[in-house]
């Protein structure tokens, strides 16, 4: 506890040392205390902002295009509830793919802490990025593992003694996309059309890949790290890291030459 009441959350750092076998849950992690209720606010709100680009009017959609774009907005809409026997699944699912060699105690534990919640129960960190936050999670730790073991044990580069929290970072990534395409939009239709041409181009991506949010969310996790060490960041800077990374995968997503999510410059990060 602080002197404010706040509590405290931890944040493992992994020693550059350490071989990659190694299990995750190394007693050689170091272990860095912030305060709850800062990080609370200081990781989610970082996109919370207007752009001049949302006063562009909106993209005519094939009926292809709108049903993959209403199922995507369907998946945003759902809330985690922690009631549900289909999201407690796939928490446990996401504690198996990062710890395999360590047995969850319950869905309510502190042992959440050591993948980067900001408390013992995850559900509290998932109300700004909804049960597809979770997903998203689960398939970057499906479908790229070296990756996501990379960045959930910060083994790569010259890592700041205060480290961004992992999973909350990831909660983050995916508020981020959702405002950046611009899928949360209210709308009196059943789709919201796309209102900005990043939009329209990754629409076109996602009609002919259905997992194009989550693997492009894989991709921006990839990113945001790989600024954060360019920039030779620490955890007050994490807002700014994020607002870099928006605008370089912005760049990425309208370069002339990129016909599919794998041709991005920063896909090749995900891959190395």
């Amino acid at each position: 506890m602080d002197d404010r009441g706040g509590s405290f959350v931890a944040v493992r750092r992994i020693s550059q040392g350490l071989e990659r076998g190694n299990t995750c849950h190394s007693t050689s992690a170091e272990v860095v205390a912030g305060s709850t209720a800062w990080l609370g606010r200081g990781l989610s709100c970082v996109c919370a902002q207007s752009r001049e680009s949302d006063a562009r009017p909106s993209f005519d959609l094939t009926p292809s295009q709108e049903e993959c774009l209403q199922r995507l907005q369907n998946r945003i809409d759902i809330a985690y509830d922690s009631s549900i026997p289909e999201h407690q699944e796939a928490l446990r699912a996401l504690w198996n793919a990062a710890f395999p060699e360590e047995e969850l105690r319950g869905l309510i534990s502190e042992q959440w802490k050591e993948m980067g919640w900001q408390g013992k129960d995850p559900s509290t960190d998932f109300r700004g990025g909804g049960f597809i936050s979770l997903e998203n999670l689960l398939f970057f730790a499906t479908n790229f593992p070296k990756s996501f073991k990379d960045l959930l044990w910060k083994l790569e580069g010259d890592r700041s003694v205060w480290e961004y929290p992992f999973a909350v970072a990831g909660v983050n990534i995916t508020f981020m996309l959702i405002q950046m395409l611009d899928l949360e939009a209210v709308s009196f239709n059943s789709t919201v059309k796309p209102r900005t041409m990043v939009g329209a181009v990754f629409l076109k991506f996602l009609s002919e890949n259905e997992s194009a949010f989550d693997l492009l969310y894989c991709i921006t996790f990839k990113l945001m790290d790989h600024q954060w060490l360019a920039m030779r960041a620490s955890y007050m800077d994490f807002n700014t890291v994020m607002k870099a990374t928006r605008r370089q995968l912005e760049r990425e997503l309208l370069l002339e030459d990129i016909t599919r999510l794998e041709d991005l410059p920063s896909y090749g990060l995900l891959t190395r």
